[in-house]
Parts: C-alpha cells; sequence; structure tokens
C-alpha cells in the first residue's frame, strides 16, 4: 500500500510569529470593548489586527512554488480557515454586535485570491475569480468588506514588489475601515477616528517591517493552536460579558 503523502512543515520565521502575535493581542484587546464597554478606546489598536492577519496570508502563500496550487499543505490551510470559520459563528454571534460573518470568512477568500496572484495558472485564477465574485457578491456581510478580501493579494505583491505596491496595502487598509462615518469625522478633524485611520494604514508597514528586519530574539510560534484561539477568545468574552 502506497503511504499517504506527508506535507511539508515550513520554518519557522521568528518575524512572522511576532506578527501573529501582535495579530492576536491587537484583535483581543479590540474585542474586550464589546465585554466592557469602559474599553472602547482599544479600538484604536484594534485596527493593526486585520492587516497583520493578512499579511500573515500573504508570507505563507508567497512560499508556495508557482504553479503548485493543488498540494496538501494549500488544501489543509483553506480546510483549516473554512472549519474554524464555521466553528467559530455561533460564539461570534453571541458577543454580536455585528452583523457580518466572522474575520475568518474574509481572510479564506482574500487566501483563494492570493493564490491566483501566486501561480497564475488557469486553475489558480478560476479559484480567485471565484473568491473575488463571493467577495464582492457578500460584500456587505462580509467583515471589511471586498477591500478586506484584497488586501493579502496586495500585501503578497507587497512582499515581491514594495516600490511598486507597499502604498496600495496601505489604501486597502484604510478603506477596509470605511464602511463606518470614520472618514467622515476624520474629515472634520475628530482625533479619533484620524487615530484609527492612521493606525489602519501603519498596521502594514509595521508587519512588513517586522518580516524583513534581522531579529535578535525568539518568539514563542503561533502554530495550529491560533486557529482554537480564535473562537476560544470569543466565548470567553461572551462569559465576561455575562458576569460582568
Amino acid at each position: 500500500m502506497t503511504p499517504a503523502p506527508v506535507c511539508p512543515l515550513a520554518a519557522r520565521h521568528t518575524g512572522q510569529d511576532l506578527i501573529k502575535w501582535i495579530a492576536l493581542i491587537s484583535m483581543v484587546l479590540d474585542h474586550m470593548r464589546l465585554a466592557w464597554p469602559a474599553s472602547a478606546d482599544l479600538f484604536v489598536l484594534g485596527r493593526l489586527s486585520f492587516p497583520l492577519f493578512c499579511l500573515a496570508v500573504a508570507i505563507n502563500v508567497s512560499r508556495n512554488p508557482r504553479g503548485e496550487l493543488f498540494t496538501c499543505s494549500n488544501a489543509r490551510y483553506l480546510a483549516l480557515l473554512l472549519l474554524f470559520a464555521a466553528l467559530s459563528e455561533v460564539p461570534y454571534r453571541l458577543l454580536g454586535t455585528s452583523a457580518t460573518f466572522n474575520v475568518l470568512v474574509t481572510l479564506a477568500l482574500g487566501l483563494m485570491v492570493a493564490w491566483g496572484v501566486q501561480h497564475r495558472t488557469l486553475a489558480s485564477l478560476i479559484v480567485a475569480g471565484a473568491a473575488l465574485m463571493a467577495g464582492y457578491l457578500l460584500s456587505e456581510p462580509l467583515m471589511y468588506g471586498f477591500y478586506g478580501v484584497l488586501l493579502p493579494a496586495a500585501l503578497l505583491l507587497a512582499l515581491k514588489r514594495p516600490e511598486r505596491f507597499l502604498l496600495v496595502s496601505v489604501a486597502l487598509c484604510v478603506a477596509s475601515n470605511t464602511r463606518s462615518d470614520l472618514f467622515e469625522r476624520a474629515a472634520q478633524l475628530e482625533p479619533f477616528a484620524i487615530l484609527t485611520l492612521s493606525t489602519a494604514a501603519l498596521a502594514p508597514l509595521l508587519g512588513l517591517a517586522l518580516f524583513w528586519a534581522r531579529l535578535p530574539f525568539k518568539v514563542l510560534p503561533v502554530t495550529q493552536w491560533g486557529y482554537w484561539f480564535y473562537p476560544g477568545h470569543l466565548l470567553a468574552l461572551v462569559g465576561i460579558r455575562q458576569l460582568l
């Protein structure tokens, strides 16, 4: 009997793990306001989270050999995102201040678009096109909307050609936060709105700087336990809100 193929594990990258840690911590700080309204100002720091998660997706995709879309590692990656998107939807709704899907749905669609940019084969372009269509049609209920679906691909291009695409990723980070009235408030020089949009704009710059830097220390790896952390922290916050 032929043994089942084993998916190779990518080498750890300290900068990437640090990016994931900052994304996780800023996500928790952002969501704390849902259980503890007095912490509402943490929304500003929360604008780091989604761009950094998108950058982590882009880094993983950049390691794919071009043209090799249908691999076990890619299948596992998408399957885990979709599985935990489904598992997280109930606690996300219980925490419930938003009518959008949880963020893993946006990240899964963004992953498929980034595959199209990386591989540029007919199959990958069909997958990316389907994800773009879904992102466009579901823009309203998607967290961060259609711009959020584009962000992993833009960051992938920024990794390869920062001189051409870095500002595109910055613009998309800002645009993905504009479904509220933040732009109008920033135009009126409201400090909170200006700081929020500025943090979103700086997020990809921070993430790429950490990825490219030679860090003189080790970071605890963020492995597959990070998937469980997402629904787990939502359930914890639901419990905290009930206690408060």
